[in-house]
């Protein structure tokens, strides 16, 4: 999303949570030295932050049935890579810690709901996140698979409040049980302590900051034994893919199954960043589809749009792994006439006129494509959904200025968040809620790829990590899933990635893939939303390893 997409960022102050009472002193090792206060803190708890927890009741109606459910709004501690409980376990209880010379800790918030009358110890288990990288879980917590769901407009604006918060009929609580996870920085979780943003602002330090966190959890709710999954949507895919790895072949713990919503693991296809790498050119094939599918939606196809959407986009698929990608490859080397050619058919597919796609080169960029498409009406098209429109900021701009979904939505699923989660789950009383935090400045993009960590890289992919997992533990499903009108993280770029995975052939077996007439968001389309729930609550049920 653009709080969870890569563009969106709006920070506010820290809060910090609850903390222990220091030794202003400091506790000494056995040399006399002072100690790392963070190595003296416990396990579960910090030396800035303290795990804190509400607990509440509810129920949920989902197939017709009710679903009575156990709601824990709180807080996990966890420590940055290097931290360990041998030197907590070596101090006296009066050994607390110096705040003020603290090293990172994250306090994440969480809020977990469990079913009543289920056997809890080895009922499936679901971890559910956004992205950004800077976004809380607000999104998916509230719009697609947590008992109530705000209600907003299908494709436009949605009038302001009071917006309606009702009973979720597509909540996954009839398939498993569901844990919902802030960020570190983010929504109610918060960061402190020396070097906070180096601690736990980058591709690998968010990827270990969810690996101790669902550890904790596990040990805290007694859920070891439970079958296990990964939800991650947006940039919460390709912490899904470092993620899975770590625990996977670091943490010796085999999760069922991965589910990857508005997929982008190889960052270098990220669309709208195409021009700062003139020789990459796949970024332009995977996004063609999803401008087609916009044009479709928006009656710009010259001549008429055909009736199936779907045999449609497979013609657009094939055109673009094929004559598309291999004129791009030729460069500067392409024949006129051949380019003339090829500039005609994109324009039949994408409502473009010829003349503005010769002028760009063959190669259109998604934030430019979504201030061309309906400029003669004056409007901007949707990035994350781009079946939602907005009228042009600035009418003489080159690219899009802003993101007519993520305005259209926003004030909706934030208000509706800040209500319920004080009201009905007791948490957050004097506390600020952070939709989104500006993490691009300090956030570290580079990663190694799994058997080279001494080529770490920036703007990588982190396709080799989910295929190691694969490798490591061959029973790992994955489901891939995305809507058409996603223009942020076009669906076939995920069907390609996928299709590039460094796996054995008999692997590409435990992945699925499953897509939707909606945007990045798919779940803010109802029926896509009532799609999607029964898609990942089929995935769920048939790989829990769960005898019927």
């Amino acid at each position: 999303m653009i709080r969870k997409s890569l563009l969106l960022a709006a920070a506010t102050c820290f809060a910090l949570g609850a903390a222990h009472a220091a030794d202003t002193k400091g506790p000494t090792d056995k040399t006399g030295k002072k100690a790392d206060p963070a190595a003296t803190a416990a396990p579960d708890k910090g030396v800035l932050f303290a795990p804190e927890q509400a607990d509440s009741e509810g129920s949920v109606t989902v197939g017709g049935k009710a679903i009575a459910y156990h709601a824990v709004a709180g807080t996990i501690v966890v420590h940055p890579k290097g931290w360990d409980d041998t030197a907590w376990r070596e101090k006296s209880d009066s050994d607390l810690g110096d705040k003020k010379n603290a090293q990172a800790e994250a306090s994440m918030f969480y809020t977990a709901y469990f079913a009543k009358g289920a056997p809890s110890a080895d009922r499936p288990i679901t971890f559910l996140y956004n992205g950004g990288p800077g976004s809380s879980t607000v999104w998916l917590h509230m719009g697609a698979f947590g008992p109530k769901r705000v209600v907003t407009a299908d494709d436009s604006h949605t009038p302001a409040a009071p917006y309606a918060l009702v009973n979720n009929a597509n909540s996954l609580l009839d398939a498993s049980d569901l844990v919902f996870i802030d960020a570190p920085g983010t929504g109610f979780s918060r960061i402190a302590g020396k070097d906070k943003e180096k601690a736990f602002f980058g591709i690998d330090a968010d990827a270990y900051a969810f690996d101790q966190f669902i550890k904790a959890f596990l040990t805290k709710y007694g859920r070891w034994n439970s079958p296990k999954y990964l939800f991650g949507e947006s940039y919460g895919t390709p912490r899904s893919a470092v993620l899975i790895n770590e625990l996977t072949t670091d943490d010796n713990i085999d999760f069922n199954g991965v589910v990857l919503l508005s997929q982008i693991l190889d960052f270098s296809l990220f669309a709208g960043l195409q021009g700062a790498n003139p020789g990459n050119v796949e970024g332009y094939v995977t996004q063609l589809p999803t401008m087609a599918a916009t044009a479709w939606y928006h009656n710009k196809i010259p001549g008429g749009r055909p009736a199936d959407l779907q045999a449609y986009l497979k013609d657009v698929e094939h055109f673009a792994t094929t004559e598309y990608a291999s004129a791009l490859a030729q460069g500067s080397e392409l024949d006129p006439a051949a380019k003339q050619q090829i500039a005609q058919k994109l324009a039949s597919y994408t409502g473009l006129p010829v003349g503005y796609i010769l002028k760009s080169d063959l190669r259109i960029d998604g934030p430019a494509f979504s201030k061309e498409l309906q400029d003669d009406a004056g409007l901007t098209t949707g990035r994350l959904d781009t079946r939602f429109s907005g009228a042009d900021m600035d009418p003489l701009s080159k690219d899009a200025d802003y993101d007519p979904q993520s305005a259209a939505l926003s004030s909706a699923y934030i208000s509706a968040f800040n209500s319920y989660v004080r009201k009905d789950l007791h948490f957050g009383q004097d506390e600020v809620f952070k939709p989104s935090i500006d993490v691009f400045g300090p956030w570290d993009w580079s990663h190694a790829t799994p058997g080279a960590p001494a080529l770490k890289m920036v703007g990588t992919s982190v396709m080799p990590d989910l295929a190691q997992a694969m490798k490591y533990n061959p029973q790992l499903k994955v489901m891939s899933a995305g809507g058409y009108y996603d223009l942020a993280t076009p669906y076939y770029q995920g069907w390609y990635e996928m299709h590039h995975l460094p796996i054995p052939a008999e692997l590409q077996k435990n992945i699925e893939f499953h897509y939707y007439e909606s945007g990045h968001m798919v779940y803010a389309h109802a029926d896509s939303a009532r799609k999607l729930h029964d898609d990942v609550a089929s995935f769920i049920r048939r790989t829990d390893n769960i005898s019927r």
